[in-house]
């Protein structure tokens, strides 16, 4: 729940300091930075959390240690990509790219019960998948409309 927290919390508290510095809501930029809060603190798990990361892969994977350190760097690199305005809209595409392709290891955690803190089989089981799933589709709405398509998240413009 910390990613989630992370990026709500940010969101908001950008969206105040947006309005104050701006005069008006910024949601799209505001909602960019509690996306790119969110991956820095998922980035950071897959080195916190290595190990409880690897398992969230099948058997048959190889260089797990490396996958795992490789999507935390790339989860990283995606956060700054977003603070970017140049960069946001390719950036949304990939992160929609990644939340597609993380969404069967999250499937097989859950299955496995994996628990990632500490990498041991007393994790959520499969009904944590009732969340999870929805969770992966709001993260794409997240992403989609404020990176790829900002335009459609209104300014509102107040009277100070």
């Amino acid at each position: 729940m910390v990613p989630e927290i992370t990026l709500l919390a940010v969101f908001l508290l950008s969206l105040i300091v947006l309005r104050l510095k701006h005069g008006e809501y910024r949601f799209a930029h505001a909602a960019r930075i509690g996306m790119a809060a969110m991956l820095f603190v998922t980035g950071g798990a897959h080195f916190g959390f290595a190990k409880g990361m690897a398992m969230m892969l099948p058997e048959a994977v190889p260089f797990k240690m490396g996958i795992v350190y490789i999507t935390g760097i790339l989860e990283i690199a995606a956060g700054i990509g977003l603070l970017i305005p140049r960069m946001a809209a390719l950036t949304g595409w990939w992160l929609i790219a990644f939340f597609v392709c993380i969404t069967p290891a999250n499937i097989y955690a859950t299955l496995h019960h994996v628990n990632l803190q500490t990498a041991g089989n007393d994790g959520n089981g499969p009904e944590y998948l009732w969340f999870r799933i929805p969770l992966q589709f709001f993260f794409i709405g997240w992403v989609y409309f404020s990176a790829i398509r900002p335009y459609k998240v209104p300014r509102l413009a107040t009277h100070l």
